[in-house]
């Protein structure tokens, strides 16, 4: 079966989530991941609760198709070897914050000495440049600082943390799109390019139409409604009689009009727009209407009707609702150490080059022999950097017990 970017080899320095989710995709499309891994520990995703049994689930979830090298950049022969294997890579992807790779005599500029045809590409939290380049922070922070956090507020008006990391998938959608653009534009140009993803940047990039209001004078208040975010009748989230509940969104007057004919209430199809206290009447009935039903009589109700209303699934229930099932959207794969793992799928279909999981995840180091012996290193090479603590950590031991002991601090 033919995939889209075989031939491709990308050499990943990133950990946690952004990046790891980019090269997941590339993976998943047929490009060769070798993953750069720090001999001691490896990814923190590799220890980090919660487990399946040996291995973090974020890990096996998503590192599937990658190959895991071992390799002490802070070491000349590190530093040797990467610069070797980016002599016959496509892409590098790093997570580092600004000016790390060119410390480590790894960065663009000296691999683009090395390789013209490199494609480099940089995940930072705030960017390569500006003020905030240099700062630290994680996904929470991004979208605080991008408004994307204080556009979400609970009863009391308090910004609510989302269930996923938005600014993390956010940038590692971004630099994947960016990857597969100088991939392209490489074959009409002849030579690669830099690539900077900021997650600050993807974060504020998916708020297009709260970005618009503003841009066009409208306030939005931290916590306030606006527009889809809770401001009208007609999208909104409704509690039904059992406690569960319903996802109503009859944006367009047609399904507004056959929810206002289901729920018995047909003069209730001219107020869709409602202002004021006229608005705030309508919210209430509503509220009073859908709470005289249970969920299950709701759905009976509304999926004859023809109305856009889903129920409000807990992921698990939404993991074997049948649409998803058909779709294939969990993959099982075996796993030498951790038996059958499910995975999620790509969220696309390509007919003649479909994302496939072809390899589970690696363990730590698994393919550094062999990707060395590729380079053109001797078995005594291999040996000696293994002793030098180049390709292999020095003190398992201790780095065994320290493992130990922060699972035992995070409560596994």
């Amino acid at each position: 079966m033919a995939l889209a970017l075989e031939g491709i080899r990308v050499l990943d320095l990133s950990r946690l989530l952004p990046g790891p989710y980019c090269s997941m995709i590339l993976a998943d499309l047929g490009a060769e991941v070798i993953k750069i891994e720090e001999p001691n520990w490896g990814d923190p995703t590799r220890w980090t609760p919660p487990r399946a049994k040996h291995t973090g689930i974020a890990f096996l979830m998503l590192n599937r198709n990658k190959k895991s090298v071992t390799l002490n950049l802070k070491q000349p022969q590190g530093v040797d070897v990467f610069r070797r294997l980016a002599q016959r890579a496509d892409v590098i992807l790093e997570g580092f914050r600004p000016g790390v790779v060119d410390q480590l005599g790894i960065g663009y500029e000296e691999i683009k000495r090395l390789n013209p045809r490199i494609i480099y590409c940089s995940l930072s939290g705030y960017g390569q440049d500006g003020p905030y380049s240099h700062r630290s922070g994680h996904d929470l922070n991004y979208i605080a600082l991008a408004g994307a956090l204080g556009l979400t507020a609970d009863e009391r008006g308090r910004p609510v943390i989302p269930a996923t990391q938005l600014a993390d998938l956010g940038g590692a959608m971004a630099a994947t799109i960016a990857i597969l653009a100088a991939l392209l534009a490489r074959e009409r140009l002849g030579r690669g390019q830099y690539i900077d993803v900021a997650l600050l940047d993807a974060a504020l990039s998916l708020l297009p139409v709260a970005a618009a209001s503003v841009f066009a004078g409208r306030s939005l208040p931290v916590g306030g409604r606006f527009g889809l975010n809770g401001l009208f009748p007609f999208y909104y989230v409704y509690e039904t009689k059992d406690g569960r509940y319903l996802a109503v969104a009859p944006l367009e007057p047609k399904f507004w009009q056959n929810l206002c004919r289901a729920l018995g209430r047909p003069d209730l199809s001219e107020k869709q727009f409602a202002q004021g206290e006229e608005r705030r009447a309508l919210f209430d009935e509503l509220r009073r209407l859908f709470l005289t039903k249970s969920l299950n009589e709701w759905r009976e109700i509304l999926d004859r009707a023809d109305v856009c209303c889903e129920p409000v699934l807990s992921l698990e229930e939404a993991l074997h609702h049948p649409q998803i099932k058909y779709r294939q959207v969990v993959a099982e794969m075996p796993h030498a150490d951790e038996g059958k793992v499910k995975l999620l799928t790509l969220p696309f279909k390509l007919s003649e080059t479909p994302a496939t999981i072809r390899t589970p995840a690696p363990r730590l180091g698994q393919h550094t022999e062999t990707i060395l012996r590729e380079l053109g290193y001797t078995d005594k090479q291999i040996r000696d950097l293994n002793k030098a603590g180049v390709t292999k950590a020095k003190g398992g031991s201790v780095r065994h017990l320290l493992t130990k002991v922060l699972l035992k601090i995070v409560g596994e």
